[in-house]
């Protein structure tokens, strides 16, 4: 967003664009050999299209018009509500989507599944603008299927005047009582649970079945003092004043704190959730020459730059930082302390038989 006007992230914290994450709820290897891939190098015979499937309120108010006018190629934007919604579309075949936007764990299950194209870096030169520590991930080793779009953290949104003191412990939301009724969590499981482990003092990633049924424990034990599990309406909640701590996307709590300086974040110090957004080619696209255009247009430092102020997520490219303000740059909610982050960790895919494990842990702690 080249500059976040007054009202729109209120807008979209209270109307019908409650975040990026939320808005459809109610609604509708590195060396790989450029030979592999299906069609590259013969643009040419692809029609000017593109199909992208995406989240909304998740791209820049001019990010596919500049596309269209610059290549001559036309976007058609869908929308989904969730990363399980997206899964669910493409696992019995690609219905015709050239670029997806998936989660780094899911895009990590996708590639698993054989489900998602490798990439051509050599048709992605604006991969040099990213950060050195973008430029690889452990859910995806050199970068063979992905190129990161925005990242941030799940932490601890909160109002100042409404609790003692800066919440900096999972804590506040897993294991006291002193706000009965005034907190919410987000209610994707994996997200629950991992804060839970976090705050246990274990990996958000673990495989031990002993350990996920201590988090389960915790989380029944603790239900009685939660307001809700929250579809990503915790900063909605927040503003409203329904809550007083959420378990929150950094994005969205930052969003309502330009319109509320009541409100903050924190990443606890026991550590939080890293997230990855990723672009990513479908297999089976129609279009994957200019699937690689679009992603290459992405990582233009110019256009990742209005993107990411329009959206308020943090951008891992380095280069669209000289094109990005103060403000958005020093903030903490955007780019938490290094110590927070080290503490941190991405949700990775762990497997189907031990997300069974968790998913079966959530399903008892919601019919406690």
């Amino acid at each position: 967003m080249a500059s976040t006007k007054p009202g729109h992230a209120l807008s979209r914290a209270l109307g019908g664009e409650i975040s990026r994450r939320g808005f459809l709820a109610g609604t509708a290897a590195a060396g790989l050999s450029v030979t592999a891939l299906p069609n590259l190098g013969r643009a040419a015979e692809e029609e000017p299209k593109l199909n992208f499937y995406n989240w909304d309120t998740y791209i820049g108010p001019d990010t596919l018009e500049n596309f269209q006018d610059k290549t001559g190629i036309a976007v058609r934007m869908d929308l989904y509500a969730n990363n399980s919604e997206l899964f669910a579309k493409l696992k019995d075949g690609n219905p015709g989507y050239d670029v997806i936007v998936p989660g780094n764990d899911w895009l990590e299950r996708m590639v698993a599944a054989d489900m998602i194209m490798p990439l051509d870096h050599g048709e992605i030169p604006n991969f040099k603008h990213l950060s050195k520590r973008f430029q690889d991930a452990e859910f995806d080793p050199g970068r063979k299927h992905s190129m990161p779009y925005m990242w941030g953290t799940i932490g601890i949104g909160y109002r100042k005047s409404r609790v003692d003191g800066v919440p900096d412990s999972w804590k506040w939301l897993f294991d006291s009582d002193k706000y009965a009724g005034r907190i919410a969590l987000l209610r994707d499981c994996r997200y629950y649970m991992g804060c839970a482990l976090k705050y246990l003092g274990y990996s958000l990633n673990t495989t031990d079945l002993d350990q996920i049924k201590e988090a389960e424990a915790l989380l029944i034990k603790q239900k009685p003092n939660l307001l809700t599990f929250a579809p990503d309406t915790g900063q909605r909640l927040l503003i409203e004043g329904a809550v007083d701590l959420t378990m929150e996307w950094n994005g969205d709590i930052g969003q309502v704190k330009a319109e509320d300086p009541d409100i903050d974040y924190v990443v606890p110090r026991e550590g939080a959730i890293i997230w990855q957004d990723v672009l990513a080619i479908p297999k089976g696209a129609p279009h994957p020459n200019n699937a690689h255009r679009f992603i290459n247009h992405i990582l233009d430092p110019r256009v990742n730059a209005r993107i990411a102020e329009f959206i308020r997520y943090a951008t891992p490219n380095e280069g669209a930082k000289q094109y990005l303000p103060e403000d958005y740059l020093n903030s903490p909610i955007t780019y938490p302390p290094a110590a927070a982050l080290d503490a941190s960790e991405h949700v990775l895919y762990v497997g189907e038989d031990v997300i069974q494990a968790y998913e079966e842990s959530c399903t008892r702690i919601f019919a406690a």
